[in-house]
């Protein structure tokens, strides 16, 4: 068997195993696998392919996985859902207190508790919605 198809071969097996574990350090070996396969198919000896592959493979490994796991990484920026609500202000339609009320947040009417039980809030009052507890926002005065 030729030996660039060996390295292909490698390759994909190298790439399905990445997508089974998803470590970034595999998908690497991978690549460097599929560009030692390019060397061999144009005739580079067996020894100068471990050379390239040990050569490609820390290159990657060492540069730029360290790149792809910071980008994968990286912390959600946007909020969506009733997370977005979090934080936001809203008006008291009916009065809130600990056991219940209504509050309209972004011109969606919502049910609304008090976030501290003891308090009652008037109607007419700018809140903050400190938490989504299912259907119902927590909500606190504004100072």
């Amino acid at each position: 068997m030729d030996p660039w198809l060996i390295w292909l071969i490698v390759a994909a097996v190298l790439v399905v195993a990445e997508i089974c574990t998803l470590t970034a350090a595999l998908g690497m070996l991978g690549a460097a696998a599929l560009v030692t396969a390019g060397f061999a198919a144009v005739g580079l000896p067996l020894p100068l392919q471990f050379v390239v592959f040990t050569i490609v493979a820390t290159a990657s490994v060492l540069f730029l996985r360290p790149l792809a796991l910071r980008h994968v990484l990286q912390p959600q920026v946007a909020r969506f859902g009733v997370d977005a609500l979090v934080g936001k202000a809203a008006y008291v339609v009916s009065e809130v207190t600990g056991r219940g009320g209504r509050v309209r947040i972004d011109g969606e009417e919502w049910t609304a508790r008090a976030y501290d039980e003891t308090l009652v809030i008037s109607p007419g009052t700018t809140v903050d919605v400190m938490e989504i507890s299912g259907t119902t926002a927590l909500v606190y005065p504004r100072e």
